[in-house]
């Protein structure tokens, strides 16, 4: 199952590497237009990273991700993958692909 939440997706993946650096926060993504920030707001859950990639693992039945622009959305238990969505921009002779930001 994948989540999409603004310009975040949360990709359902199947392990977290033991090596992987465990974060003391729950921010998954900050807006960068707005300042405000993707969390977990409710239920137990880890925040791992990894070369710059963050990595979630949901220990209750579900944890829900809140954002001040957004509507708070139930993430099941499980291990996830945080991505920032992408978008194509046509351009004159081809088309580019950029980051969205909130």
């Amino acid at each position: 199952m994948n989540y999409r939440h603004g310009d975040i997706i949360i990709k359902q993946i199947s392990y977290i590497d033991a090596k992987m650096r465990k974060l003391d926060h729950l921010i998954l993504a900050k807006g960068e237009a707005t300042g405000h920030k993707h969390e977990i707001v409710e239920g137990k859950a880890e925040l791992f990273e990894e070369y710059g990639v963050l990595y979630l693992r949901v220990n209750s039945e579900e944890a829900k991700v809140g954002h001040a622009e957004h509507k708070t959305i139930a993430v099941s238990k499980g291990i996830y993958e945080i991505k920032h969505q992408r978008e194509h921009v046509p351009g004159e002779t081809r088309e580019r692909e950029r980051r969205v930001f909130d």
